[in-house]
């Protein structure tokens, strides 16, 4: 049966109806749609597009969570400037803001280092495992089945990172169904070389997030260091640049409506083939409770750094990561409506449940369905826990590391193979490094309140959700809640570095009895999270036994209507492409894909955040565009749209022409199409990038930096 549903899937991804603009193709499907990227108007070698050790896809790498690229041969980095923000951050201070004056480093001996937990990472192997994945599996359920495959995946994991510098995983295709090892160098040195200010790299803030037309010059430079040997090192000042596999070369040329482009990246996670009762939960109510609690904490944050410069700037690039997924979440709600995606996708399924009925297959994978709605609905139950629970940890910087230092504790003592994932010997480096990050990235005023607002909503929650280990903790009244936070915070000696990484070091019975406040907090939390994960591994288990089944019937329908199938996007790399195309938003409003530097002018109002720096209100009075205008238009160009499939983590990717030049660096998608990750809508879906040529232009006329593009290969005009 599973030899068949591979096959179906093979079939699919090789159907001639797969649509240009739809799809985030495998770098292994893509010579078996070779034809249809030649007619798109590709004209590289499409079997060249699934070698991962040959150019373009060698020169793209995976950027902290997003995309960037390669673009020289000694280790210049391409990406967005909201996806190194943190980098940014890390490094400015009230008398150094490169915040909001950006950076540019005169030479190398200028370039500055990283946050400690950043990383680059170079894909150079991904091959299917499925059969040893799955081996012990069979038979087994919940619990059991999500042991095996996690036992069978870490013995993968540990045997391809025999190789020193490599960080490997292991991810699975259309949910349980196939398996994959990934295999990624891991670069540990990264420096900040060009970030421009945050009224150019961030114009329109969030006023224009996810909206067209756009104006904003969403780029930074990074530098990649290796050891002397070569090897990946972490940060040293006798560290060299590192020589990557390929580089692209940014295209003389830009690009006009109707011209073919092509993106690779590492788009995060989308939903497209989940069930119609997911879709619906989704509209219905993660969205808006997201979007709620992610409202609040952006409320604490900006509230704080209002009188408070430190704690603004050691939260900016917290602040910016919520706003910019309350702007995302809030557009995803409005597509889905707009699209009428759970009306849609529920007939979709009926229609394909009915279909099923009809297959000598329905008696096998009808229960299997049916077990996993099941399951689907037992996690709902307590949901907004969850997501409380998920944001306490995710927007807090020392009670996330006072509950990681526990956990590791408790990991410690087993044997390293039968740790947790995250916490093995292989990941302490990380956690070492997430532990040198928060003296830059927290203040104890601004913890408390964030997690006073995300604890008050818990003493809310019904009964059924409630855990005792927590009510004991924080108490079941605002009052309660408030003195704890207050007695653990002032005692606590966690917000000093030298204590925070001597407890990384420490004895597991040493961390589990210590008398530090905050550790002693975690520790007795640290058994209701463990009950949590236990409930979870349970669930995903059973899931990843029975959703293989509904992906079947699912494949099988799609390929009897003449449509493709690709596995949802799980951030492993993938490639899509399609054409620079213009955009019917509504009734009578209709756009064309390419902004101007007039634009930026015409949003300007001096005030944040429209407020462009004066040096390019300057070169744009000026008009010195010679060698940068747009052929067709005249225009001086900054911003275009394309119909590319993007989804989050594809920030940063590099946008290429036919030739496989950069033309583009993808950095948002339009209000209309942000609810892509769920549903792909044609009339809508497009992708929003960086103008390589505006790039080019600032770095020659408005903040120079001719030494740096002289090693881009596109010298100064």
């Amino acid at each position: 049966m599973r030899l068949k549903t591979m096959w179906m899937a093979v079939a699919m991804a090789m159907a001639p109806t797969a649509q240009a603009d739809e799809g985030m193709w495998m770098p292994s499907q893509l010579p078996d749609i070779a034809r249809q990227l030649r007619a798109a108007g590709f004209q590289g070698n499409p079997a060249d597009l699934a070698d991962l050790t040959k150019p373009p896809l060698s020169a793209v790498v995976k950027v902290g969570g997003a995309t960037g690229a390669f673009v020289s041969r000694e280790g210049l980095v391409l990406t967005n400037h909201h996806v190194a923000f943190g980098v940014i951050q890390y490094n400015s201070n009230p008398k150094r803001d490169l915040i909001q004056n950006g950076y540019v480093a005169a030479d190398r001996s200028q370039e500055l280092p990283a946050n400690p937990d950043f990383r680059l990472r170079v894909t150079t192997g991904f091959d299917k495992v499925t059969d040893k994945v799955l081996a012990e599996a069979k038979g087994k359920t919940g619990r059991a089945y999500y042991d095996a495959v996690d036992a069978a995946s870490k013995s993968l994991v540990a045997e391809c990172e025999r190789e020193a510098g490599y960080r490997c995983s292991v991810v699975n295709m259309f949910y349980g169904r196939d398996f994959y090892l990934v295999k990624q160098l891991e670069l540990r040195d990264v420096r900040l070389v060009y970030a421009p200010p945050r009224a150019i790299g961030n114009y329109g803030d969030e006023v224009d997030n996810f909206v067209w037309p756009r104006h904003s010059g969403d780029f930074t430079v990074l530098r990649a260091y290796v050891g002397p040997d070569g090897k990946p090192a972490d940060y040293s000042k006798d560290n060299k640049p590192y020589t990557p596999p390929a580089h692209l070369q940014i295209a003389s040329q830009g690009v006009s409506e109707g011209d073919f482009v092509m993106l690779a990246g590492y788009p995060g996670i989308t939903y497209r083939h989940r069930t119609a009762t997911e879709f619906a939960d989704q509209v219905q109510w993660r969205l808006l409770k997201s979007v709620e609690v992610m409202k609040q904490l952006q409320g604490v944050i900006e509230e704080a750094g209002k009188t408070d410069k430190q704690a603004s700037i050691r939260y900016a690039s917290q602040l910016q990561s919520l706003k910019n997924g309350i702007k995302r979440f809030s557009g995803e709600l409005d597509g889905l409506k707009r699209s009428d995606a759970v009306s849609i996708r529920r007939k979709d399924e009926t229609a394909m449940l009915a279909w099923l009925d009809k297959q000598p297959s329905a008696k096998t994978l009808n229960p299997e369905i049916a077990a996993a709605a099941k399951v689907i609905a037992e996690g709902n139950a307590t949901r907004e826990r969850d997501l409380l629970f998920a944001l306490m940890q995710s927007q807090t910087q020392l009670m996330r590391s006072a509950i990681s230092l526990q956990r590791l504790a408790y990991e410690r003592v087993k044997p390293d193979a039968q740790r947790e994932t995250s916490f093995q010997q292989r990941d302490e480096d990380l956690i070492a490094g997430m532990l040198r990050q928060v003296q830059r990235r927290y203040d104890p005023t601004v913890e408390k309140r964030l997690l006073t607002a995300l604890l008050a909503r818990y003493q809310q929650l019904p009964d059924a959700q409630r855990l005792p280990e927590f009510d004991a903790a924080f108490g079941h009244t605002p009052a309660e809640l408030a003195a704890a936070l207050d007695r653990v915070y002032g005692a606590t000696k966690l917000g000093d570095e030298a204590q925070r990484l001597s407890w990384l070091k420490a004895a597991p019975a040493d961390v589990t009895k210590s008398d530090d406040a905050l550790l002693k907090l975690a520790a007795q939390l640290q058994p209701a999270l463990l009950r949590i994960d236990e409930q979870r591994k349970s669930r995903e288990g059973d899931l990843l036994r029975l959703r293989p089944a509904y992906m079947q019937a699912l494949i099988a329908y799609r390929e009897q209507q003449g449509r493709a199938v690709y596995p949802d996007a799980n951030s492993t790399l993938r490639v899509s492409y399609g054409k620079v195309t213009p955009l019917k938003a509504r009734d009578a409003v209709n756009y064309t894909p390419l902004t101007s530097t007039e634009g930026i002018v015409e949003k300007n109002t001096g005030e944040e955040p429209f407020d462009a720096p004066m040096p390019l209100l300057d070169a744009i009075a000026k008009g010195d565009y010679k060698g940068y205008l747009d052929a067709k238009s005249g225009v001086m160009p900054v911003n275009f749209l394309s119909n590319l499939d993007t989804t989050g983590g594809n920030s940063g990717s590099p946008v290429l022409n036919a030739k496989g030049e950069l033309v583009g660096l993808n950095f948002d998608s339009n209000w209309e199409a942000v609810s892509a990750s769920w549903m792909f809508d044609p009339r809508y879906k497009r992708a929003i990038h960086v103008d390589m040529r505006y790039m080019r232009w600032l770095m020659d006329k408005v903040y120079p930096a001719p030494h740096l593009l002289k090693e881009l290969g596109v010298p100064a005009k």
